[in-house]
């Protein structure tokens, strides 16, 4: 029987535990969708640590590839994809309690949010805050040359949109109070909110032209804009509101031009 070569089997060794580790969250996983599936009372819950576990995944396996490519000089492709799956299930598992709507009224999605009054501005915030550090590691694992570059687009879009309709708009203001006890979590997190939709919204602009020149690219990263407007709106911050409408404006005027063109360009075919 041939030999293991002795970096690959320190490879193995050294990622054992995490391998394990996978194995006992996607068991876990397995249960908690069974449990959520027979109506359990408390499903939202259930999901929300889905949610949390989904991420932890895909850290252990974001990991597995770094100890892979220490020893053994390789990127551990398998691996990355496989936390790219996770990480587009935590987003998922987010997205069935707080909604995916990118520009919507908070009215419409108010009552999904009902369901986790319980969480405290603080939890939303850290959690958000992790799967934004978990894409980023995972970027960073793939690298820039990645033929993922643009998967990444839809992926940061999607978290823009998670972690703007899992905060509780209602009580923003209320929040935003520097005497309000949530003051710092609530301040953070709106930031980080208006910081994500306008780098989604440009990064749409941007694949729709170096990459795709599909309309509906340029359609999502608009409606990421106006989504940053109603959030400015919403806060007070007229200057940022009244700079983002001047932006949707040439936005839109470039839309219309650009959806003309290719629709005259399909007609000449």
């Amino acid at each position: 029987m041939a030999k293991v070569p002795y970096a690959q089997n320190k490879s193995i060794e050294q990622t054992s535990v995490y391998r394990s580790a996978v194995e006992t969250i996607l068991k876990n996983e397995q249960e908690t969708l069974v449990a959520i599936r027979s109506n359990a009372p408390d499903a939202t819950f259930k999901r929300l640590g889905l949610v949390d576990s989904m991420l932890n995944l895909a850290s252990n396996y974001i990991i597995i590839d770094g100890v892979v490519q220490s020893v053994l000089k390789l990127k551990n492709e398998d691996s990355l994809n496989e936390a790219r799956k996770a990480l587009y299930k935590s987003i998922i598992y987010l997205e069935e309690i707080v909604s995916n709507y990118i520009d919507a009224p908070y009215s419409d999605y108010e009552a999904q949010l009902v369901q986790i009054d319980y969480v405290s501005p603080a939890e939303r915030y850290l959690l958000i805050r992790k799967m934004g550090l978990t894409i980023q590691l995972l970027k960073n694992a793939y690298g820039d040359n990645t033929k993922w570059k643009w998967t990444f687009v839809e992926i940061e879009g999607r978290y823009a949109t998670v972690a703007k309709n899992i905060m509780n708009l209602k009580d923003v203001m209320i929040n935003s109070d520097f005497a309000s006890e949530h003051y710092e979590p609530t301040i953070r997190h709106l930031a980080l909110i208006k910081k994500l939709l306008s780098q989604a919204a440009d990064r749409y602009r941007e694949k729709y032209e170096l990459s795709t020149s599909r309309i509906d690219d340029f359609k999502l990263g608009i409606m990421y804009l106006a989504a940053l407007r109603r959030i400015s709106i919403l806060t007070g911050d007229q200057e940022e509101a009244v700079t983002t409408k001047k932006k949707l404006d040439i936005w839109k005027v470039k839309l219309a031009t650009d959806t003309e063109k290719q629709e005259k360009m399909k007609n000449e075919l």
